[in-house]
């Protein structure tokens, strides 16, 4: 050794000594940063609303075997786990899974279903021995919001892990984890070798402890100087942490699988992913497989190398034989059975993007992006995946129809179903293809809606109780209008003819347009758009006559607030997509009730509904009873844009509201009316849903009337051409007809006209 060279040797150590404490201070800082602070993200978790069963319920032994597939329940005669069942003829005997909902724990329960034709008979609690009267079922999860990297993992104690999943990685992993100091310098010699030989990195000699920094802070890239590190850090961990702290570390962070886009992250996920079962309930064939795993879940795929998979799930089970973990009988026990992996695992990130567009954005109201996709929170929501289904299915049928008849293109469609009594939304469509996750229709797409605007115009009207009723009669005959700016609008009815004088409640039954545009300049524009903001819908609109037949465009979920208030009596009730917002630590951060503001005249809101139900039986929403059973009374209004170019149709029962749309993305003629197109959607899928018919609320100012239809004077059933009509009291028509005497009022309510006027 020269000189100099002692010379630079001298110089250059007190650098050296610097760069690497600067080095060893670096990734202490890394390692300290990252496991002592938030260690992971977690995604949010999104639930359909849960189902509850009881007796006499609308479900069939086939639905429920569905939703249990739904549920991803495993046929199980034994029903040896949670999440499994057995069918039995009309009986369906279940082990429901225990689920912390945002009210309480709902414990695991053994049950028996009875069945017969549609409905559910009785359940009984066989561990109890008594009968349910109400059975609230873990909700199907429908999707999740994920960070960046699509992590998925469900966190566990170390406690929570079964005693031989910790011996089968101590078996096969690490022998001596709770002896070395992060490092094992025998399987690090027996790895070099192996490399030296290969002139590569092809093998790791690593212990849990390195394992688990190669996932938790490193690449997986094979390089000398990623090793080094591994290394360094694994020792630093073990320094700073105890034993127990790295290996839960470890039971979470592991990468076990992937599921599509999802990556499967820690053996609490992996247990119910390839097994629907928790940890507890893992048996020592399921333990072997999934510390195979760990090797590399891509090449020891149970879904596609099962053999492979086997015979290292059989050398990890007479490992730990061989070490005393588990007896002999228990090792060929164990290797006789089969991988017992789920049929179909896969779980998509958003099963429902149209619907998990609106939950999102309502709740970006409240939380910022990444609390939805770190803290772990799980979000209940109103979805009805029953609903929905029918909803799609009665959607993609009818489209493929249209699609052959219209020639008019690629027709696209969107809707929304809710439940009447509260406004929660139990379906929602953004398009024709359920699992598109681009432009939202239901959301978005504001379109011109026609004569869906005329109730507006008529609600208006029947406000001012004594200049307006359902017996007021209208002139239905041309009309010239100026237009400011745009010259004179002259507007026309859909069938090109002038129907004289008709009474108000017809014209709107039949949609008039040359009455309602008459009817609608006599109360003023202005006046019709504030009974607009009434029903809900802030949005801003053209002041101008063509308003009058629909010109506003606005968007399906605006729509459906629009008739939501409608269908609560005038009192506006915010549509939700939320129940309940819970922390990963189970406490409930935000309930969304039911709120409710009454915004307009009950009475006058009765009026209009009971003229809705008349559109349903006389008017222009007739056809929808090709589809509905005739006792199904329902309240409903078509709407038909210039040219065709959309198809409305809004419409509740006494449980549900759907507002369904059809048209073109290109806004080009669609060839369909209302009642062509977006009524046949709705009216199959309330054939399937909906189960209560349309009983509306009569108000105790309102009374019931004979009327005379030729006079308009008040009469009685005697007379062969008079109707009952409901009446704001004190409105109603106080000159005897000619034909019958004169009628008492009626308050009963709900008649159905004999007659149109």
């Amino acid at each position: 050794m020269t000189a100099s060279f002692r010379r630079f040797v001298f110089l250059a150590s007190p650098f050296a000594l610097a760069l690497l404490v600067a080095y060893l201070g670096y990734l202490d800082y890394m390692v300290r940063e990252q496991f002592e602070g938030k260690r992971w993200a977690l995604p949010a978790r999104v639930y359909a609303g849960p189902t509850e069963l009881f007796a006499d319920a609308y479900l069939d032994a086939a639905g429920f075997e569905r939703l249990l597939g739904e549920l991803k329940f495993r046929n199980d005669r034994e029903l040896a786990s949670q999440g499994t069942y057995v069918r039995l003829g009309n009986d369906i005997v279940f082990r429901t899974r225990e689920f912390r909902f945002w009210d309480k724990l709902e414990p695991t329960r053994e049950v028996r279903a009875h069945f017969a034709g549609n409905r559910l008979v009785s359940l009984e609690d066989r561990e109890q021995g008594r009968m349910l009267p109400l059975l609230r079922m873990e909700p199907v999860q429908i999707g999740s919001f994920y960070p960046a990297l699509k992590e998925d993992r469900v966190l566990i104690k170390l406690d929570q892990a079964p005693d031989l999943l910790l011996k089968a990685l101590f078996a096969t992993e690490d022998r001596n984890f709770y002896e070395h100091h992060g490092v094992s310098a025998r399987g690090i010699l027996r790895a070099l070798w192996a490399n030296i030989r290969a002139g590569g990195i092809v093998q790791g000699g690593s212990t849990l402890t390195q394992q688990l920094v190669k996932n938790f802070f490193l690449s997986s890239e094979r390089t000398w100087w990623r090793k080094i590190n591994e290394i360094v850090m694994a020792l630093i961990l073990d320094a700073r942490y105890s034993k127990d702290e790295i290996l839960e570390a470890y039971l979470n962070e592991i990468y076990l699988g992937q599921d599509g886009a999802r990556a499967i992250h820690g053996f609490g996920l992996a247990s119910q992913y390839y097994f629907r079962r928790s940890l507890g309930e893992l048996e020592l064939h399921h333990i072997g497989l999934l510390v195979s795993l760990v090797r590399g879940p891509s090449y020891y795929d149970p879904f596609k190398s099962p053999d492979k998979v086997r015979k290292r799930r059989d050398l990890i089970l007479n490992e730990m034989a061989a070490q005393g973990y588990i007896e002999e009988d228990q090792t060929a026990e164990a290797k006789a059975r089969p991988l017992d992996v789920v049929a179909n695992p896969h779980q998509s990130i958003s099963r429902y993007p149209a619907f998990l567009d609106l939950v999102r954005r309502q709740l970006q109201q409240e939380y910022r992006p990444e609390d939805l996709t770190s803290e772990g929170l799980r979000i209940f929501t109103t979805l009805d995946i029953t609903a929905q289904r029918h909803l799609e299915e009665s959607m993609a049928a009818n489209l493929k129809r249209l699609d052959s008849r219209t020639r008019a293109g690629q027709l696209e469609g969107a809707a929304i179903i809710t439940r009447r009594a509260t406004g929660e939304i139990a379906a929602l469509m953004g398009a024709r293809d359920p699992e598109a996750s681009g432009f939202n229709r239901a959301l978005d797409a504001a379109r011109q809606i026609g004569s869906l605007y005329k109730p507006v115009i008529y609600l208006t009207a029947l406000e001012n109780s004594q200049k307006y009723t359902l017996a007021t009669p209208l002139q239905d005959t041309a009309i010239r209008v100026k237009n400011p700016g745009s010259g004179t609008w002259i507007p026309k009815n859909y069938d090109n003819r002038e129907h004289g004088l008709v009474s108000l409640h017809r014209a709107l039954a039949n949609s008039y347009n040359l009455a309602t545009v008459r009817l609608g300049m006599e109360v003023g524009v202005a006046h019709t758009a504030k009974t607009l903001r009434k029903l809900g819908i802030e949005k801003p609109v053209e002041l101008v006559p063509s308003l009058l037949l629909g010109t506003a465009a606005l968007t399906p979920f605006e729509v459906t607030q629009m008739y939501q208030t409608l269908a609560s009596d005038g009192f506006v009730t915010p549509l939700r997509a939320i129940q309940a917002v819970v922390s990963q630590e189970g406490k409930t951060l935000q309930r969304y009730g039911l709120k409710i503001k009454q915004s307009l005249d009950p009475s006058a809101v009765y009026l209009v509904d009971t003229t809705l139900k008349e559109v349903m039986r006389e008017g222009t929403g007739r056809p929808a009873y090709a589809y509905l059973p005739a006792e199904l009374e329902a309240a409903g209004k078509t709407g038909t844009t210039n040219d065709l170019r959309d198809s409305w149709f809004a419409g509740f029962t006494g449980d549900y509201l759907g507002v369904v749309w059809i048209g073109r993305d290109d806004n080009q003629s669609a060839g369909l009316t209302g009642a062509q197109g977006a009524l046949k959607v709705w009216a199959s899928a309330m054939r399937r849903l909906s189960r209560e018919p349309l009983e509306l609320e009569q108000p105790e100012n309102v009374e019931w009337v004979w009327v005379d239809r030729a006079s308009g004077g008040r009469s009685d059933e005697s007379c062969p051409t008079a109707a009952p009509l409901p009446f704001i009291v004190g409105s109603a028509p106080s000159q005897a007809s000619s034909c019958g005497s004169l009628a008492a009022p009626d308050d009963s309510g709900d008649h159905w006209f004999k007659d149109l006027f």
